[in-house]
């Protein structure tokens, strides 16, 4: 062919019915526009594919051309295909009778199309098969011959098969195809894309993106096909959002682009295959979804309610919730919950007051405003802190009332400012149900353009809403009962600063951890007649409540041990029956029971009751040094069962560790206490710890015990500056044990501040007593009690000289108050009876107890001691007359 004239535009094709938005009067595609010309055709076209020969046939029956596709195609040159009969040269001789008479008929002038297999060698196997379309011809003569026409079988079947393959696509295929021409409009669809689409699949031939995707989606596509048609890189899954045939909802493709070849490889064309993903896409954003909330969940529990703090635990509940969840949040509580009230928070109408606790958002400058009453309502916002109440008619006081989540709307109007409703598309008023009981309510909002709430939005705010309850419900109990058990504690604690006749005291109680501040560490200071202080620390095996109630009954124990006036190591050994008592039962001991256990004998009723007890058994044992300093001699006994040494610090000296016997602890029993005096120097610092102190994982005991010595040593500063500086240079923040510190700096009494005299055992050692009282409280300035104290002194005096026998001692201590003792070497206590108004005697204590601030007495190495201890006047209230109170016993 010619190759002048201009080559057709690019994309003329084949033609197509009207398409949707295409101007009217467009030329289809593949129709001639202007004359027809002569022109070349590219390669690629469909003779590429057929591969088609020829040969030709003369009057004889011979071949007389052959061309050189023929000898390609059948592989056969043509100096042996030339001159031959094509029926002896190359069909098989079992056919040749066959290809005669076709030959012939052929001859005749008929036409005739068939396979026909052939050889390539003379004698050889047939070993091709062709289709040849043999038409009669004549030659100058005029005499017949043939031309014939060969085709290559397998490339007509891959036709065949590639056609049959096309038409199921473009037919039957479940998924959209379509085929682009180069000028990227549509040359053909498929039935499923026309069916998505609407009309007949001929109706989009010629059409463009535009034709049937949204504008922006269509410049999408428009832009992946020129890419793929130009790169010849093909687009996968791409995503394309518009709207089928008749159909509001949006529907989302996926498409996958590929350039087409001819068979030279020249590109004619993008192949689209687009799948319809909505459904896939909606299940795989619900399974994200439902992801996200298990997500959520698993945050929330591992979140919420670490803290037993109220405002905390709500605050954590926003923070897993905001922005995962919604766009605004806030937590309500129940006023009477948060002021620890006993009655259960709230009123059945969900009209109660409630604190607005947290609130969090994640729009800027927007305050969550109390939920209207009605949707379209206006509302003022609620600050964090705030008390406020929701009206009865209320979405949310309804929430309240019945315990159950609400939604409620948004206002459609934008007026008013960024409130409640303005910006909120929607809103879940959510209750905070724990153990049946409405602890506050939780209000989750999304603003305008987010998704509004569903019905796993609302389950799962339900399960958020309901593990803060139980966090803040465990908090409000836990509250409740740790204030208890705080102020059991600090009930069985001396106060703050105590006093004691001769000491200066200070002392420092630290709980283990600040979330129990309950624990079995205790110490006291107990003033003893005679101006004398028993010090005590103690620490009882255990933690927490049952640690704290076993330390206030052996506190009780050691107060009321020491009132007898016993001997240090008596107290101990009364203290040790007494814990052994309160670990078990009867005859049962823990610690013979114990030991019976280890020796391998059967377990026998008194095991069984071993293993019921066991633990309380354990709680009752506890540690205990026990010191009594007497301010005259300036002379401390002690006492220890299993605690850390005292230690003790003279001026100028370091710290030294007291080498008192430890004893065994308390609770155990079988072993006796021994008990050491200390001469206790004016300005020495003594100081009674427990193991918290100076114990801890991170360093041995010895370590702990020199730390503390340093820091006592360095110690020279007032007494309660001395506590804190010691606190301060040990761990005291390790957390494992209670921490107790009891320091006092000795100044005993002046020697002017006693009167000590010694009376013969004759009658008038009681004038003498009452003369020697009269003269010291004259030297002391206390004339306002010389009336009181000589009517007392005689009275003790006589009641020694007649119970009593050998030398009589009368001691005046002054200090905070002014006491006397009488000292005799009889053993019988004094009793107080009430005497008959016949009587002429048996008044004396009767007079005692009426005029003084209290009385008693004690046992002493060589008898006993009674004394009687008077208030110093304070010039306010008067001094009791004793005429009256004389008179008054009658």
């Amino acid at each position: 062919m010619s190759s002048g004239g201009a080559e057709p535009a690019q994309g003329d094709g084949q033609g197509g019915a009207d398409c949707p938005g295409d101007p009217g009067g467009r030329p289809r595609a593949g129709e001639l526009v202007g004359p027809p010309v002569w022109q070349s055709s590219r390669p690629g076209s469909i003779y590429d594919y057929i591969r088609v020969a020829s040969f030709s046939l003369g009057p004889d029956g011979r071949i007389d051309q052959w061309s050189e596709r023929a000898a390609q195609m059948l592989g056969i040159p043509a100096r042996y295909a030339l001159g031959k009969d094509p029926v002896e040269a190359f069909v098989p001789g079992e056919l040749r009778d066959t290809g005669r008479r076709k030959v012939s008929e052929i001859l005749d002038g008929r036409e005739w199309t068939g396979l026909v297999p052939y050889r390539r060698e003379e004698g050889g196997a047939t070993d091709g098969l062709a289709e040849i379309y043999v038409m009669p011809s004549r030659n100058e003569e005029g005499e017949r011959a043939a031309v014939c026409l060969v085709v290559d079988v397998r490339a007509l079947r891959g036709i065949e098969t590639d056609l049959a393959a096309s038409q199921a696509v473009f037919g039957q295929s479940p998924m959209g195809f379509t085929l682009f021409g180069t000028d990227l409009k549509l040359l053909r669809v498929n039935e499923r894309f026309a069916t998505v689409f609407g009309g007949p699949a001929s109706k989009y031939r010629g059409c463009g993106p535009h034709d049937f995707l949204p504008r922006s989606e269509a410049e999408r596509m428009t832009a992946a096909l020129r890419r793929v048609l130009d790169t010849g890189e093909p687009v996968a899954e791409m995503q394309l959002v518009g709207l089928g045939s008749g159909e509001g909802e949006r529907r989302r493709w996926s498409v996958s682009l590929y350039r087409l070849h001819g068979a030279s490889g020249r590109p004619i064309g993008v192949a689209a295959l687009a799948a319809d993903v909505t459904g896939r896409r909606r299940a795989e954003r619900e399974a994200a979804n439902a992801r996200r909330n298990l997500a959520l969940l698993n945050e929330a529990g591992a979140r919420i309610g670490n803290s037993l703090d109220l405002e905390t635990t709500a605050r954590t509940l926003l923070d897993v919730a905001v922005p995962q969840f919604c766009d605004l949040a806030s937590v309500d509580l129940y006023q009477g919950l948060l002021a620890g009230d006993e009655a259960p928070p709230g009123m059945s109408d969900g009209s109660a007051e409630l604190r607005r606790v947290a609130f969090a958002s994640a729009v800027s400058d927007v305050r969550l405003a109390t939920a209207p009453a009605a949707p379209g309502d206006a509302s003022d916002p609620v600050a964090v802190g705030a008390v406020h109440r929701y009206p009865f008619n209320s979405p949310c006081a309804g929430a309240l009332r019945t315990g159950h989540a609400q939604i409620i709307p948004g206002r459609e109007s934008d007026d008013g400012g960024p409130e409640f409703g303005a910006v909120v598309q929607s809103t879940l008023a959510v209750p905070m149900v724990a153990r049946d009981t409405v602890v506050g309510l939780v209000q989750f909002s999304r603003t305008k353009g987010s998704e509004p709430f569903g019905e796993r939005d609302t389950a799962l705010a339900v399960e958020l809403a309901a593990r803060a309850a139980v966090c803040i419900d465990n908090a409000r109990l836990y509250r409740r009962e740790h204030e208890r058990a705080l102020i059991l504690q600090r009930s069985l604690l001396p106060p703050g600063d105590p006093e004691a006749a001769g000491l200066d005291i200070a002392c420092r109680y630290l709980p283990g951890t600040t979330a129990t501040e309950v624990g079995g560490d205790w110490f006291d200071v107990i003033e003893l007649p005679g101006h004398r202080t028993a010090l005590v620390v103690g620490d009882v095996m255990g933690r927490g409540l049952r640690a704290a109630v076993a330390m206030g009954e052996l506190r009780t124990a050691v107060r009321t041990l020491a009132l007898l006036d016993l001997e240090p190591a008596e107290v101990l050994s009364a203290l040790d029956e007494i814990a052994r008592g309160l670990g078990g039962s009867g005859d049962d001991r823990p610690t013979a029971r114990s030991a019976r256990g280890r020796s391998g004998s059967p377990e026998g009723p008194e095991q069984k009751r071993s293993a019921r007890t066991a633990d309380l058994s354990e709680v009752y044992l506890a540690t205990c040094v026990y010191a009594v300093y007497d301010p005259i001699t300036r002379r401390a006994t002690f006492a220890n069962a299993g605690h850390l040494p005292p230690v003790l610090v003279e001026d100028g000296e370091d710290a030294l560790l007291l080498d008192v016997p430890p004893g065994m602890p308390l609770g155990v029993g079988g072993e006796p206490f021994e008990e050491i005096e200390v001469d206790l120097p004016d300005g020495a610092l003594l100081a009674l710890y427990t193991d918290g102190l100076v114990e801890s994982r991170d360093h041995p005991l010895d370590e702990g015990l020199q730390a503390f010595r340093r820091a006592l040593s360095d110690a020279d500063r007032p007494l309660e500056d001395a506590c804190d500086h010691v606190l301060s240079a040990m761990n005291t923040s390790h957390g494992e044990d209670d921490i107790a510190l009891l320091m006092a700096r000795v100044q005993g009494l002046p020697k002017d501040a006693v009167g000590d005299w010694s009376l013969a055992p004759e009658a008038r050692s009681v004038a003498r007593a009452r003369e020697l009282a009269r003269d010291q409280l004259t030297d002391w300035g206390l004339q306002g009690l010389v009336d009181t104290t000589e009517l007392l002194v005689s009275e003790l005096v006589t009641n020694a000289l007649r119970h009593g026998h050998g030398e009589i001692r009368l001691r005046l201590l002054l200090d905070r108050t002014l006491v006397c003792e009488v000292w005799d070497a009889d053993l019988a206590q004094p009793r107080r009876r009430r005497a008959r108004d016949t009587d002429e005697g048996g008044r004396g204590l009767q007079l005692v107890g009426l005029l003084s601030e209290g009385w008693g007495s004690r046992r002493t190495p060589r008898g006993k001691t009674v004394w009687f201890e008077l208030a110093l006047p304070d010039g306010e209230s008067p001094a009791v007359d004793p005429t009256e109170a004389l008179l008054s016993l009658f």
